[in-house]
Formats: structure tokens, sequence, C-alpha cells
């Protein structure tokens, strides 16, 4: 049986509604757009890939948004930006101990979120269910490179 692609689709969407209101309160508690807990979040969660470019890459943020919410997290005191011995072009973003609460409500929030999703699989179920993620995931990454060849 095949998934419609509405169906897929309006899950998406819907899982970025549930997402958001679940990152919502730590938003609003430690006076963060959405973009800038996103980035803390990521680097929090992903120690090598500490670049800008990288947080595009991977989350497919826009480069724009990315680089006005590195400037606040970094006037805020949240976020350092550093170059490797060496290495004077490619700046390195490192949290602060200022933005491990942010981080800490952050985890927390996703860890709701997950355990939503999640609720009442069996660990088979989760398991599958990962590898199928990691499938499609290498789907909309070759997708993507082939410049959505259609």
């Amino acid at each position: 049986m095949e998934l419609p692609s509405a169906q897929v689709w309006e899950n998406h969407q819907a899982m970025k509604t549930l997402y958001s209101r679940c990152v919502e309160e730590v938003c609003l508690r430690h006076g963060l757009a959405r973009t800038e807990l996103d980035i803390l979040l990521f680097l929090a969660n992903n120690p090598g890939l500490d670049t800008a470019a990288k947080l595009i890459e991977v989350r497919f943020l826009c480069k724009s948004h990315v680089s006005l919410s590195l400037k606040r997290l970094e006037a805020r005191g949240l976020l350092e930006r550093s170059f490797l011995p060496g290495n004077r072009k490619t700046v390195h973003l490192r949290l602060t101990e200022g933005a491990q609460g942010a981080v800490e409500d952050g985890r927390r929030a996703q860890g709701a979120f997950v355990r939503i999703l999640m609720k009442g699989f069996s660990p088979q179920e989760m398991e599958a269910l990962a590898g199928y993620n990691r499938r499609i995931a290498g789907n909309i990454q070759a997708a993507l490179k082939e410049e959505l060849q259609l």
C-alpha cells in the first residue's frame, strides 16, 4: 500500500506544529527567537558541526536568519566565535556557560516531543522506524544533490 503524498505532507506539518508548541515555553522563558533556540540546540546536540555553514546545510535554515541569530546570541553572551590554529577562514561556534539553561530546557522539550511521537511504540518498532527514517533522509539528500531531477 502506498502512503498518499498528502498524508506525508500533513504529518510533516503537524509534527512541525507540535514541535513548535513543545519549545514555545523555552523560547519565552529564555527570551529567544525560535531560530536562536534551534541554533543553540543544534550546536549542543552536534558537537562536530560547529560552523554556520554546517548549520545551514544540515538544518536547511536561511543564511540571513542564521547570521542575524548568531549576532544576537553572541551579543547576549550565549555564543562565542573562534578560529582553529592555522585556519583564519573558518569560524567555529561555541556555546558559553550562559547558554546552558536554555539548552537544558530545550533538550527537555525535545524529549517531551519525542515521547509524544513514540507513545505506544515497542522498542522493535522504534528501531525499525529509525531505520526507515535514515533511509528517507538518504533519499532526501540524494534528491537534493541531484538538484531534484524528477
